[in-house]
């Protein structure tokens, strides 16, 4: 007893000391995971000092980026950490080693630490596996190629080896390699247009300029000899500011944010730039606004953890109840049969009987699950890699699963978080279509603007021809666009707005081609006549005016002033009775409605000492000191007026293929979509609407505000009108900035936020940073347990992505950093849709019933050894022999659960995408507590039957010839070959789907363990292991009773199942199994040639249009509530009360609703969301909704993106060009 004390000791002392080490090793990943999302706080206070082209004093980051999870040295602590946040890995740890006390285990010293070895190898060969494919992913960018400066010559370089200190040359369309300081470029002043779409989602151009003192370092010669020093401040993840001195001999200049290209922004319109290296790798301002890969849980894990706690409770119970159980029997027994000598054996340690139970009824959790599941999930991922139907031909991209652990949380997810550049949008604004004189002009079939009747009208002699004329001409002149001839003479536009380089491109291909700019002049072809303008003034765009305008001196020495912008604030400025008024509105509205860009064009003559005296104080508001920019648009204000309208333009920011489809999809599975991006307010509107995420008619909640107080008091007023909008079956968008986010995020205004974004059909944050996007989507994930995907392309998305439950990035020359940092890349968003509601639904159920399956089987065995207590005298005992029970999970009944996490297929996948709602289906109650508690009650059932008939079958002791009689082993052999039986028919009813794998699998299954058992009860003495077996293979199947209990005993266990599950689909089936009925029936009529080909398609229309419907209208009535405890008789489907009113598409003949499904949604009366996606047409605004300030009004698809507050003015870049005049080449 004191050796045994000794070892008890012994091994607590192990996992004593294992658990405070793997404390500390979480203590330890806590504060890397913090430091790694708190840069600020852990940089050095003191500047960097930078020697450009000479030799560094300090050492600095490698430009070697890494989003892999693991590294050599961390591998082993956070592979650890993750795999011992299972409770089910904990409990088989403290089972090993209790296993190791002498004479304490009924079932061997090995038969689980073996196979918990064998377990934890497979998940880290699995995890190692993942973690190459990221390296791959991330060793694909550090690969690019750039020129560096070495040794007086350009040097083709890869971006891993470019150094601080560096001088970098990129070339146009090319992406920045680090953070640089811009020195010289092809541009006059060492201008440099750069697309920042990738950092921050804005669509529009921005301006960097270079300092004086390097702007004519545009020679290989003046390059090679620079000698300066750059101090500036230590890397922070601060995207919009920064600070530092330049130094050249004795010359000294400040260096700001207008100086800086931040690694991943892209150079356009720009031939070269030369800058110099400062930060690099991840001290760059883009890698400090990531996180370190953070180890992601299934929600499943996280239920499974829980259902393994309570089996825990269980098994406890039971250990203590046997042990109870133990005492009694000693207490009664061994007196009265004092003849056979047992006193001696007689356990006074009440403790040692319970660790001895504790042990022999381990194996109710099993521990096969979790290496089960790792298979199951590596090749559902593999599915998902394979899928043709996710590759995109265009880009030869193929879906790509970087991580398998998350399958299931693709079949959960309830909030999709969108990035709008790059991810919705193609980032190409095309011009489509116009209304001009009242008249509209365009197709918005064709790609390009394509409408012969405005060239007609151009060539004939008509009124109208005047006004088309005016208005390509103003679309030709009215802008800031700087034209170019690249090396082959073709004309290009350098446009910091891209609704501006539409515009220009849209004239030109109706013959107005603007192709020359000087610094005062405009030189236009207008239908082969050339025309000079010379630029007067520009009026710069702001927000706050919604507009831009130009005035010109014309040909005819006329001056004009052309404006554009908004509706709402030209036609304010037009002249009373303006002509074509309603016309261009109702042509405006209909623009808004398809998602356009918008643009009202008008002008007016001005008169030569009118624009004499406004020039002189517009200079004097150019040149003031104090609040030169409100000056400028007061003086702005004075001359805009009694303007004439001309028409309007509608821009089609083209969105990704598929997009507004796969939203409606996603939203008829009950799935809500934000928009989260750095672009204006405007154009996130526009893309919702475009989108089909709201529509044009969608009552629109705007935060904008600067104060928190101010920010509290609008949120509170929107909770409440939220709420009346609700009541009144109103639909609603929130549209808040990054601004007004900072202040909506802390405090009381946090709760208010949560509530109200919850409950809008649709929200768009816009103007947000990285680090606002990822705080968004944790501010869901913790407003309850809301599974939450976020999807982007862009290296501004890796924050969000790794915030999310799930993070898909979108793959592509963009997207490589998204891409590498998500969890699932995929080509298109598009792809969302099949990932989600194909391999998402399928992987969730698949795993669902992988883990019930594997608790069901291991409960239904090893109960039994607690039946068999009662007849041994709970003396720890096991009835079955110790190798048999090792190997029911790892061999006899491994199968069965593999394939139906592979195999099993509950509804097919053009059933899935036909009708979205099934996803809902397959969500709650799938692993609910309930359908937990009836597969537990299940398996308990089985094993009393399997036990008791067994029981009752060798009651009578049956001697065989030679006068051998059957013993204990007899019992346990013979009940084990029937449990086996049992659980792999089992496996069969609860497929949906049975295929030649699945029926195979489970039939060898059971020939396995008879092969097993013949061979293992025939080795000794040749081998010693199982002398206890010896012959009982050919004493059970020698006996009659045997064979017929083998036939019995499995159908009487499963009779029950079947019947109880024939019922229930026939009274009361869920909507997914009510969708396998369909499709087996179509599959029937189909084969016996009932439906054609011209049916099949009509089919298939009349379950799109369905579901299509209801996705315009929201969120679609849960489906999957419609179980036996909640439908009602039928008698209430007679019921007028509960009759579904006739939607506005079945008025105008359209299909309804799929018939198969409506009588559940009656029968459930879950109505609501339904009745109100039925409402017809917009409804009146209440009282309350007249406090909703303008921006929030209905708008007629205004959008116009510039940058505000540039380096340098629009005015003045305009001023810099002479289009005439060749650039250098920098080399």
């Amino acid at each position: 007893m004191q050796c045994w004390g000794d070892e008890l000791l012994h091994a607590g002392g192990v996992f004593l000391t294992w658990s405070v080490g793997r404390w500390q090793w979480m203590k330890w990943c806590d504060r890397l995971n913090e430091s790694a999302t708190m840069p600020d706080l852990l940089v050095n206070t003191h500047s960097r000092n930078v020697h450009v082209n000479g030799v560094q004093t300090e050492k600095f980051s490698s430009n070697v980026i890494s989003t892999c999870k693991y590294s050599i040295l961390s591998f082993f602590p956070r592979f650890i950490l993750e795999q011992f946040r299972r409770y089910n890995n904990i409990f088989f740890l403290v089972i090993a080693l209790l296993q190791q006390i002498p004479d304490v285990s009924p079932t061997g010293r090995y038969t689980t630490a073996l196979p918990f070895l064998i377990i934890l190898s497979v998940s880290a060969v699995k995890e190692i596996f993942e973690d190459i494919k990221r390296r791959k992913s991330d060793q694909k960018v550090n690969n690019f190629h750039t020129q560096v400066l070495k040794n007086g010559a350009w040097q083709r370089t890869r971006w891993r080896r470019v150094n601080v200190g560096d001088i970098v040359r990129v070339e146009n369309e090319q992406l920045f390699p680090a953070d640089m300081t811009l020195l010289s470029s092809s541009e006059p002043h060492a201008m440099a247009y750069i697309e920042t779409s990738n950092l921050d989602g804005e669509t529009n151009l921005k301006i960097r300029q270079g300092l004086e003192c390097t702007e004519r370092l545009v020679t290989l010669q003046s390059i090679s000899a620079l000698k300066c020093n750059i101090e500036c401040e230590q890397p922070n993840r601060h995207v919009n500011e920064f600070t530092g001195t330049l130094r050249i001999g004795d010359i000294e200049r400040p260096l700001g944010i207008n100086q800086i290209l931040l690694r991943g922004a892209r150079l356009k319109n720009t031939r070269w730039i030369c800058g110099a290296v400062i930060y690099t790798g991840h001290d760059a301002k883009l890698l400090m606004n990531s996180r370190l890969a953070p180890l992601k849980r299934s929600n499943v894990d996280v239920l499974t953890n829980r259902r393994i706690l309570s089996l825990f409770f269980i098994l406890v119970t039971l250990a203590v109840v046997s042990a109870v159980g133990a005492h009694f029997y000693e207490e009664s027994l061994f007196d009265v049969a004092y003849y056979l000598g047992l006193s001696g054996l007689r356990t006074t340690n009440f403790f040692w009987n319970v660790l001895t139970f504790f042990i022999l009824y381990n194996n109710l959790i099993p521990i096969s699950l979790q290496v089960t599941l790792e298979l199951v999930r590596f090749f559902q991922a593999s599915y998902i890699n394979c899928d043709e139907k996710m590759y995109d031909e265009a880009s030869d991209t193929c879906a790509v699963a970087r991580t398998s652990n998350l399958n299931e949380e693709l079949g959960q997810v309830k909030f999709v978080m969108s990035d709008k550049t790059g991810t919705l949008t193609r980032n190409v604004m095309k011009f489509k279509r116009c209304s001009v004189a009242g008249v509209n002009y365009g197709n918005d079939e064709t790609d390009e603007f394509d409408d012969n009747s405005l060239v007609k009208t151009i060539d004939s002699p008509s009124e109208n021809s005047e006004w088309v004329r005016e208005f390509l001409r103003m679309m030709a002149v009215c802008h800031t666009v700087v034209p170019e001839l690249d090396d082959e003479g073709t004309l290009r536009y350098q446009a910091s707005s891209p609704d501006e380089g539409a515009l220009v491109r849209g004239a030109a291909a109706l013959g107005f081609v603007f192709h020359t700019r000087k610094p005062q002049l405009l030189i236009i072809d207008a239908l082969g006549k050339e025309e000079t303008y010379e630029v007067l003034n520009v009026l710069e765009f702001t927000s706050d005016r919604k507009r831009m305008g130009v005035l010109v001196r014309c040909p005819d020495n006329a001056i004009r002033l052309y404006v554009k912008g908004a509706d709402s604030v030209i036609f304010e400025r037009l002249r009373p009775k303006c002509l074509f008024e309603e016309e261009t509105l109702t042509h405006l509205s209909e623009y808004a409605s398809k998602g356009y860009r918008t643009l009202c064009f008008a002008m007016r003559l001005v008169q030569e000492d009118e624009y004499n005296n406004w020039a002189v104080e517009f200079q004097a508001a150019s040149v003031a000191l104090d609040h030169r920019e409100k000056k400028l648009a007061a003086c702005a204000e004075k001359i805009e007026y009694d303007l004439v309208l001309i028409g309007a333009s509608a821009i089609e920011d083209k969105l990704q293929q598929g997009v507004p489809e796969t939203i409606r999809a996603l939203m008829g599975a009950d799935i809500h979509i934000w928009i989260l991006t750095g672009d204006k307010r405007e154009t996130a509107v526009n893309i919702a609407q475009a989108s089909a995420l709201c529509t044009s008619s969608t009552t629109q909640l705007v935060i904008d505000t600067n104060t928190y107080d101010e920010t509290y008091s609008r949120l509170s007023a929107f909770v409440n009108k939220g709420q009346a909008l609700n009541r009144s079956n109103v639909e609603f968008a929130l549209i808040i900035d990054g601004s007004s986010l900072h202040y909506a995020m802390t405090g009381e205004c946090r709760p208010l936020l949560g509530e109200l974004a919850l409950s809008c059909r649709a929200v768009v944050c816009c103007r947000m940073t990285p680090m606002q996007k990822a705080d968004v989507v944790e501010l869901v994930r913790s407003c309850g347990e809301h599974v939450v995907l976020a999807v982007g392309d862009g290296a501004n998305d890796v924050a969000m992505i790794q915030a999310a439950n799930v993070g898909v990035g979108i793959s592509g020359e963009e997207g490589l950093q998204a891409a590498s940092a998500s969890d699932y890349a995929i080509a298109q968003f598009r792809f969302l849709q099949r990932l989600l509601l194909v391999h998402g639904a399928w992987n969730f159920d698949r795993s669902v019933k992988v883990i019930l399956y594997s608790f069901y089987k291991n409960i239904c065995l090893y109960l039994i050894e607690l039946w068999f207590a009662l007849y041994s005298a709970f003396s720890g005992q096991t009835v079955f022999e110790r190798w048999t029970i090792g190997l029911f999970n790892v061999a006899f009944t491994a199968m069965p659960p593999i394939i139906l996490g592979l195999f099993d297929r509950p509804v097919s996948d053009s059933m899935m995408l036909a009708c979205p709602a099934l996803y809902l289906s397959f969500q709650k109650r799938a692993f609910s507590l309930p359908q937990f508690a009836f597969w537990i009650g299940m398996a308990v059932w089985h094993s009393i039957l399997l036990y008791f008939f067994s029981y009752g079958f060798l009651y009578d002791d049956i001697v065989w010839k030679h006068g051998r009689a059957a013993g204990w082993l007899m019992l346990g052999n013979s009940c084990y070959t029937f449990v086996v039986t049992t659980v792999c028919l089992k496996a069969l009813l609860e497929c949906d789907s049975w295929t030649l794998v699945v029926v195979c699998s489970s039939l060898g299954s059971i020939l396995l363990w008879i092969v097993f058992l013949v061979i293992y009860a025939a080795i000794w003495p040749y081998v010693p292991l199982g002398q206890e077996m010896c012959g009982l293979a050919y004493m059970m199947m020698s006996s009659y009773s045997f064979w017929l209990a083998f036939i019995l005993i499995p159908f009487v266990a499963l009779l029950t199942d079947f019947v109880f599950k024939v019922i229930r689909v026939s009274t009361v089936p869920t909507p997914r199994e009510m969708a396998c009925l369909h499709e087996r029936e179509r599959i029937t009529k189909t084969a016996s040639g009932e439906l054609g080909n011209a049916s099949l398609r009509e089919e298939d229309r009349r379950l799109n249009g369905v579901f299509n419907e209801a996705t315009v209208y929201g969120s679609v009535t849960e489906l999957d509530e419609l179980g036996a405890s909640v439908l009602p008789s039928r008698r209430h489907v007679e019921d007028p009360r509960h009759q579904i009113e006739p939607s506005p598409s079945a008025e105008r003949g359209q299909p309804p609703r799929c018939s198969y499904l409506r009588p559940f949604i009656e029968n459930a009366r879950l109505l609501e969301n339904v009745e109100s996606a039925l409402v017809e047409g917009p409804m009146e605004e209440s009282s309350e909704a007249q406090s909703i300030p303008p921006e929030s009004s209905s708008r007629r698809g205004y959008a116009f993106s510039q940058e505000e507050s540039g380096a340098v003015l629009q005015s003045e870049v305009i001023r810099s060009y002479d289009s005439t005049s060749a650039k250098p080449r920098g080399n």
